[in-house]
């Protein structure tokens, strides 16, 4: 039998706003306390400097500028969990509009706050049912901003893995969403009943082919916190090393997902 069709998941789009906009502003916080030295340290993102990869961060918002200025597509065909596979064919062109923001804007708070007002006002005059030509298909502007928690969640923490003594703070809320979506992407990537995936206190899926089970606890259950969820499925951290740190547990014979991750293409 095949495994029931799950109900899309529904945001807040005030709420996703909110978490947006306050993850972006513990990084602006973070970004004024930088020196010239920690801005030239190198990251865990091939050769970019910290400077570089704030300058990326910026984009997680300017995105949404780029996208509203194209011409709306016809209809909805996208998906919203399909979107952090569908984003690697854009890795050379974001890696290199990253470099050339960095070198026009030397500074980056200044930058990062006109970015953010500029993300306002755009949100501002368009509802959020208006349809964004993305990597993942044409989809409703209240879902993008949905994908804009992955993205600053993530490089959050490559920002806090960058600066020895730096500590962002993740907004809760953005990360119950980025949370909450690659979950769900890998649920869309690897369709199942047979393992359940827990992240607590954010997220519960199921996938997986094999057999389903209807009741008592699953033969198959994998079940880690949301930041580590988040960097497996980023590929910051690989399955194996996760099992062997001792920062997820599984049991079950279809409960191995390192072939399936990471998530982001």
């Amino acid at each position: 039998m095949p495994p029931a069709r799950r109900r899309p998941r529904a945001y807040d789009p005030a709420r996703t706003r909110a978490a947006v906009l306050a993850q972006f502003q513990n990084v602006r916080a973070a970004v004024r306390t930088l020196t010239p030295g920690q801005l030239a340290l190198p990251t865990r993102l091939g050769d970019w400097t910290v400077r570089e990869l704030v300058a990326h961060v910026g984009m997680a918002l300017t995105a949404v500028d780029r996208l509203l200025d194209e011409p709306e597509p016809a209809r909805q065909d996208g998906r919203l969990p399909d979107w952090p596979s569908a984003i690697a064919a854009d890795a050379d062109a974001i890696a290199g509009t990253a470099r050339r923001l960095a070198a026009d804007h030397p500074d980056l708070d200044a930058h990062l706050a006109d970015v953010e007002r500029r993300f306002t006002e755009r949100l501002d005059t368009h509802p959020g049912g208006r349809l964004l030509p993305t990597s993942a298909g044409a989809l409703p502007l209240a879902d993008y901003v949905v994908t804009r928690t992955v993205e600053l969640v993530v490089h959050t923490d490559d920002l806090t893995a960058a600066v020895p003594g730096l500590d962002i703070p993740l907004d809760r809320q953005a990360l119950a969403a980025a949370t909450r979506l690659l979950a769900d992407a890998l649920a869309a990537k690897a369709p199942g009943a047979s393992t359940e995936v827990r992240i607590p206190p954010y997220a519960v899926v199921q996938c997986v082919e094999g057999p389903r089970h209807t009741r008592g606890t699953p033969p198959n259950v994998v079940e880690t916190d949301p930041l580590t969820w988040v960097r497996l499925a980023a590929g910051r951290l690989t399955w194996k090393d996760a099992v062997a740190g001792a920062k997820l547990s599984a049991s079950g014979e279809r409960a191995d997902l390192g072939a399936l991750l990471p998530l982001l293409g």
